[in-house]
């Protein structure tokens, strides 16, 4: 679907981004996770054919998009949809005329644009809100309406700028959960970019970390997270607190055994005491995953190390 291999980005003396290489399939939920500054916006317009790119390549459905001409580049961006932060509505239509607009611009006929606005505005909830202004909208009905007028002409990719960061937190989860929706109804790639980690938790299936234009992490999302690396913690900003005597060993619980009891079942045959430092469960796109850290005693290392490999867990000594 998306094919971007050693692209990098240069303003003057400057490099955005730095030799960047992944794959997004169609029908995924991918997410670019940056600071301010990352290169975040760049990357976006590139994406749409909006900005070149310096060298590499960047392939949309097996299209160079810096080899696409001018028309070719104007149909090429009719397949992608786009949402902002602030909404980008016009005040003075009505959110019927709002999300019109691009199937007027493209010359479909009335009835054409009667049927799918009404689709359209069924599907993302607003179905009573045809005649009203953007004034009279609250922030997440604003952006339904954003995401319905980004559909209209079918899109095969829809790419959201930090389109949640202006929202209130339950106002964010229901747009995720209406984006979710989308990509299942109908198959559409969604691309996210965000610096708002609940928002990469609780809808991304993979996920790219960027810091200053590099890539410091590329994976599921719940490998991610589940067993960071260090610049991925930094990146995170986690800091992990364990007692300096004994032995710290952080053992991880992914989403098939997350609530699995092995902890208990491990004392009980090793007839062993042990501290529990610390643990936490999360939920990322909607599965359980967690960790837990222990501090045990030097002398019970080798056979609390020995038991836990026999077990297939995923493990680590801090």
């Amino acid at each position: 679907m998306i094919n971007i291999k050693n692209l990098n980005k240069h303003y003057g003396d400057i490099k955005v981004l730095n030799n960047i290489s992944i794959d997004i399939k169609k029908g995924e939920i991918f997410l670019f996770f940056l600071h301010s500054g990352a290169g975040k916006s760049t990357l976006m317009r590139c994406i749409n054919g909006l900005e070149d790119y310096t060298d590499g390549s960047l392939k949309v459905n097996n299209k160079e998009i810096k080899n696409l001409k001018k028309d070719e580049l104007r149909e090429f961006r009719k397949n992608i949809g786009m949402i902002f932060q602030h909404f980008s509505l016009i005040q003075r239509k009505t959110v019927y005329e709002n999300v019109a607009l691009p199937m007027e611009l493209w010359g479909y006929s009335k009835d054409e644009i009667s049927k799918k606005v009404k689709d359209l505005l069924s599907l993302v909830g607003l179905d009573e809100k045809t005649d009203s202004y953007p004034s009279q909208l609250s922030g997440g009905q604003k952006q339904r309406v954003a995401i319905a007028r980004a559909l209209t002409l079918n899109p095969e990719v829809l790419l959201s700028d930090e389109a949640t960061s202006a929202l209130d937190p339950n106002t964010t989860t229901s747009i995720l959960k209406l984006l979710k929706e989308i990509n299942e109804k109908l198959n559409i790639t969604i691309i996210l970019v965000t610096h708002e980690m609940e928002v990469v938790k609780q809808i991304a299936q993979k996920a790219l970390l960027l810091e200053h234009g590099n890539i410091i992490g590329f994976d599921d999302t719940e490998e991610l997270f589940l067993k960071p690396d260090t610049k991925m913690k930094e990146f995170l900003g986690e800091i992990e607190i364990v007692p300096t005597n004994g032995v710290n060993i952080k053992i991880y619980f992914p989403k098939d055994n997350a609530f699995q009891s092995f902890i208990t079942k491990m004392a009980r045959e090793l007839d062993m005491d042990f501290n529990i430092v610390w643990g936490k469960l999360e939920e990322i796109n909607g599965h359980i995953v967690g960790n837990m850290v222990i501090n045990i005693e030097e002398k019970d290392k080798e056979i609390v190390t020995n038991y836990i490999k026999e077990h297939d867990i995923v493990w680590e000594v801090l």
